[in-house]
């Protein structure tokens, strides 16, 4: 696959991202909650790994906030390695983050480490497929991988706006699907989920 060929295709996917973010700032959030609450299928000892968002990104902030109220178990990821697979820090709402690589904001490094069950995955463009086109840096990659290797299972879950959703996204041999993806009007399942 052509490093030209997603280089282009984020490009694009960057600016219909931005677009919606315009879009429904405000109301977005609470939405991909909604719907995230509705169809994700949790068990009561799940742990639910988000991210902070940067730029344009959906914002799960939201969502993780009402996890953490019904009692579930939540993660942010932070870049221990560089170009290794990310780990994750037990953190709620609240809890003071530091600045990380590429401009992201993660819980400090003597935070408890945990093993989600779910990931909420970043993204800029997704596919009818469940492929999810990212950022180039292949952190989620490895890691889905990682975590799909070891066989307990885990389910990654896109947060998107529906405006992000492209047609036959370029795929490596390396990239890891989305099992769903959750935006602003809905949850769709890829490839036999909902099961881990």
């Amino acid at each position: 696959m052509s490093a030209d060929v997603k280089s282009k295709a984020r490009a694009v996917a960057r600016e219909r991202r931005d677009a919606a973010h315009s879009a429904l700032r405000v109301e977005g959030p609470s939405r991909i909650a909604d719907h995230f609450l509705s169809a994700i299928p949790l068990e009561p000892a799940d742990c639910i790994a988000g991210y902070v968002s940067f730029g344009s990104e959906a914002d799960p902030s939201e969502l993780l906030s009402r996890l953490s109220v019904a009692g579930y178990s939540c993660a942010l990821p932070r870049v221990a390695v560089r170009n290794r697979p990310l780990a994750f820090k037990c953190w709620r709402p609240g809890d003071p983050l530091i600045g990380g690589l590429h401009g992201t904001r993660e819980p400090l490094p003597d935070a408890a480490d945990c093993r989600p069950d779910i990931v909420v995955v970043p993204l800029l463009a997704f596919d009818a497929e469940g492929r999810r086109l990212g950022y180039g840096g292949g952190y989620y990659d490895r890691t889905l991988a990682a975590l799909r290797a070891e066989g307990q299972g885990v389910l990654a879950v896109g947060v998107a706006f529906s405006a992000q959703e492209a047609q036959d996204l370029p795929e490596d041999k390396f990239d890891e699907r989305l099992d769903w993806v959750v935006t602003e009007t809905g949850a769709r399942p890829f490839g036999g989920a909902p099961g881990r």
